[in-house]
């Protein structure tokens, strides 16, 4: 057991050491088991984090992020968080402000996250495969299903089809006004 540590804690300082050196704007640490974002990591990319605007953390064991990782990499245009444990976010992801893409397929959202409403930038958010329950506040067309998820407060239409074609803002509403693709596949 001890070995298959070691082995991960070595691929993570590769794929960290891999972005430092070639100056990279991408940190990708897809499936590498981890149950946090390691702590030392910060250290090691403290002079490049305003460099970094994609990072990976798909497919490990996540159940959370704190708030240092958004107000750190503040600078983000894409986060993937796919396959985790993940059931809330910080509410320091509105630090984002530069964040277009969020993928939160596969965790265990229950409500949609809310907070993604302050980002301006923001253009898709997956939430595929979670298990969003609730009330829907919308008009879901033919998409008749009680497992749709609630609709975030600004936007009230949904329909599968076009991505970003079937979203409607009420008159005076601004929160996420550049959403192009909201995927909620059941």
């Amino acid at each position: 057991m001890l070995k298959k540590m070691g082995e991960a804690v070595a691929r993570v300082a590769r794929k960290v050491n891999e972005t430092v050196e070639s100056g990279s704007d991408t940190l990708d640490l897809a499936e590498c088991k981890l149950v946090s974002f390691p702590i030392g990591i910060y250290k090691v990319l403290r002079n490049v984090t305003d460099q970094i605007h994609v990072i990976t953390l798909a497919n490990n064991e996540l159940k959370s992020l704190t708030s240092k990782f958004m107000t750190t990499f503040c600078q983000l245009r894409e986060l993937r968080l796919e396959g985790n444990f993940l059931h809330r976010l910080p509410n320091e992801v509105s630090t984002l402000q530069h964040l277009k893409a969020i993928n939160l397929s596969r965790n265990q959202f229950r409500d949609f996250p809310e907070q993604l409403t302050t980002l301006p930038a923001l253009e898709t958010i997956n939430l595929e495969e979670n298990d969003i329950v609730g009330e829907r506040p919308w008009p879901c067309g033919p998409c008749s299903s009680s497992l749709c998820p609630p609709f975030p407060e600004g936007l009230t239409g949904h329909r599968r089809g076009a991505p970003g074609s079937d979203l409607h803002r009420p008159e005076g509403k601004g929160e996420l006004s550049g959403l192009r693709h909201l995927g909620t596949g059941h």
